[in-house]
């Protein structure tokens, strides 16, 4: 059995998720949690915020994060993705400046 703590709203239930021999998850106050403790066991996904590179002096590196949630195991690759990246161009806040990294389906936008 794994204890993990819901993150989706403010309760914050103490989830147990038992995977064997079927799954079962008990401590949950609304189905979100369920649906949360499902997830975060079987493919764990995590919002990214991060820097890319300038080429302007002014500000050499723009503050950025995902679109979406990254699949955890892709969180490495993804940043080494982006630390080779250099933004050659001004942008707005919102604006796409990675279009879909490594086919992930998730922008890197300017926030």
């Amino acid at each position: 059995m794994k204890e993990i703590v819901c993150i989706i709203c403010p309760n914050s239930c103490r989830l147990q998720v038992e995977t064997e021999p079927e799954l079962k998850v008990s401590g949950a106050k609304c189905k979100r949690g369920v649906e949360f403790a499902v997830q975060e066991i079987f493919d764990p996904r995590r919002s990214l915020t991060t820097t890319v590179k300038t080429i302007f002096p002014d500000y050499p590196v723009l503050s950025v994060r995902s679109s979406g949630d990254i699949s955890k195991e892709l969180i490495f690759p993804v940043m080494k993705e982006i630390r080779g990246f250099v933004l050659k161009r001004a942008v707005r806040i919102g604006e796409v400046v990675i279009s879909n990294i490594l086919d992930t389906g998730v922008d890197i936008i300017a926030t």
